[in-house]
């Protein structure tokens, strides 16, 4: 019989020390789940077995059992999980059933695609600043956020209490741009720059860099 459970969410289900043991791999795939999750409940799907909710994700039913007794052991097994529960538990564990501010900073080609891009918010986020030093108005896209100049950062991110940046500025000036950022008080930071940063814990870099992306893929289309 499968492990998987239903019952009720009280909220808070992690406390701290809990929560810096969970391998930022399996965040990885909470987050997947979270989505495929999602997905269930726009086709009013109420429960999903360990099994269809793993292939959706493309991981084993193990794998998402594992990664699931994070939160304990909840409801009554045998029945698959509640999809809207589990929706919940994992969105209180990412902080996402609020929006949580983020700032962008180097608003260029890629920082204004970013900026016009509505489905941040939909996940939990919202983009409420963009910081440049050059702020000259910049044409193409329609954006909502102001663009302030570089020397507003410390005070805006003190102010709106802000712990996480999207940084698309040149490599040249990623690390200066990002020594900055945590002296301000910014916690994480998605990287789209090329280069590797160098932060003090407990400063937690993601870095998105397509050129690495494109030769994995170029690698694996030629087997």
């Amino acid at each position: 019989m499968d492990s998987e459970s239903t019952g009720t969410y009280a909220g808070n289900p992690l406390n701290k020390a809990v929560r810096s043991e969970i391998p930022r791999k399996a965040i990885y795939r909470l987050s997947v789940y979270l989505r495929c999750l999602r997905l269930l409940q726009e086709n009013k799907i109420r429960t999903v077995s360990s099994e269809t909710l793993a292939g959706s994700a493309h991981v084993k039913p193990t794998q998402l059992r594992k990664d699931l007794t994070y939160f304990g052991q909840f409801g009554i097994r045998g029945l698959g999980y509640d999809v809207e529960q589990l929706c919940l538990m994992i969105s209180d564990l990412l902080k996402t059933t609020s929006l949580q501010p983020v700032i962008l900073v180097g608003v260029g080609n890629l920082g204004l695609a970013l900026l016009s891009y509505r489905g941040f918010e939909q996940e939990g986020f919202e983009i409420v600043a963009a910081f440049d030093v050059d702020l000259s108005p910049k044409s193409g896209k329609q954006i909502k956020q102001p663009i302030l100049p570089i020397t507003e950062l410390p005070g805006f991110v003190r102010d709106n209490r802000v712990k996480m940046a999207i940084l698309t500025v040149p490599t040249s000036e990623a690390q200066e741009v990002t020594n900055n950022l945590v002296a301000c008080g910014i916690t994480g930071i998605l990287n789209f720059a090329p280069i590797v940063l160098h932060v003090p814990e407990p400063v937690i870099v993601n870095d998105v860099n397509l050129a690495i992306a494109l030769e994995n893929l170029s690698y694996f289309i030629q087997q």
